[in-house]
């Protein structure tokens, strides 16, 4: 069984201003997703899903889901706020929608296979999705039982930040075994000459060596989880539901399975640059990081064979 591609694309980039998603990165006008779409194809993937906004749709199918037409199946599912379990209703006030745990969430009619689940703006580079790819298809992973068997890919955090500002990471702590023991968030992440500070709190910053596994929100799943996030999710509204802008993310659930023995995840380490556009000041960089691959041969000029 072929795994699938969820890709998270509800989002407006708020700090970057527009619809990154679908903003031209490469030489040929790609957008970083069409990276990630064909990294996971050359890794065996067999279906792409994009998660997104109803209102984000009609452009969605133009200006992506047409560049990918014979060379893997594409669906979609949409993030919608009202998307809640009985009785919960969206509260007055509240404008966004639940976070990434809530858009995964959207893909539980769409998705029946193992599948990774990215960004739509982040860029991982090929060893990532063959690293993915490998866990995914590997004998047994797929089976029903406790504990859920999961993946992540870890990136060194000191190749995830950014020079234009501060950015959230989860910080990852590895048992000796190699599975993920715990995520701590850390928001306010800034490069550092001796590699980096976490300043939510300015009297007192947490020193990083900037050779810690962060999560880029790369991770590898079985249809088992929407099990979970359907059990989860009520419990949650019943302690944030109320509020306008509290966000169930998918580190929080992953981090609360892990502690309770419902799930154990992998950690697949990777040498792998990561870079994204959280800024509009980082598009040039990321430009030339891509144009850097295709001149070493990584990438072809032009992805999927047309411009």
């Amino acid at each position: 069984m072929k795994p699938t591609l969820v890709v998270l694309a509800a989002g407006m980039g708020s700090r970057y201003g527009g619809l990154k998603q679908v903003d031209p990165v490469g030489p040929s006008g790609e957008a970083i997703l069409d990276y990630s779409v064909f990294d996971a194809h050359r890794a065996g993937f067999g279906k792409v899903v994009f998660i997104i906004r109803k209102d984000i749709e009609d452009v969605f199918r133009r200006q992506v889901g047409s560049k990918y037409e014979g060379l893997l199946p594409v669906d979609y599912a949409f993030q919608d706020i009202a998307d809640l379990p009985a009785p919960y209703t969206v509260p007055a006030g509240r404008e966004k929608p639940w976070g990434t745990a809530h858009a995964i969430r959207a893909a539980r009619n769409a998705v029946k296979e193992p599948f990774a689940a990215i960004n739509a703006d982040d860029f991982y580079g090929r060893d990532a999705f063959a690293r993915l790819g490998a866990f995914l298809t590997r004998p047994g992973a797929a089976e029903p039982g406790s504990p859920l068997r999961f993946a992540m890919v870890g990136y060194k955090l000191d190749l995830t930040l950014s020079d234009n500002g501060s950015v959230a990471r989860g910080i990852c702590y590895v048992t000796p075994d190699g599975h993920l023991a715990s995520v701590t968030e850390m928001t306010k992440l800034v490069r550092t000459p001796e590699g980096a500070e976490n300043r939510e709190n300015p009297d007192a910053p947490v020193k990083l060596t900037g050779g810690e596994r962060v999560s880029m929100n790369l991770w590898g799943f079985t249809p088992g989880l929407f099990d979970a996030l359907e059990a989860r999710f009520p419990a949650w509204l019943a302690k944030h539901g109320s509020e306008a802008k509290s966000e169930w993310y998918i580190p929080f659930v992953v981090d609360e399975m892990i502690h309770e023995g419902s799930a154990t995840v992998e950690m697949l380490p990777t040498e792998s640059s990561w870079f994204g556009v959280t800024y509009r000041e980082d598009k040039p960089f990321v430009t030339n990081a891509i144009q850097a691959l295709v001149d070493a041969g990584e990438y072809p000029a032009t992805l999927f064979g047309k411009k």
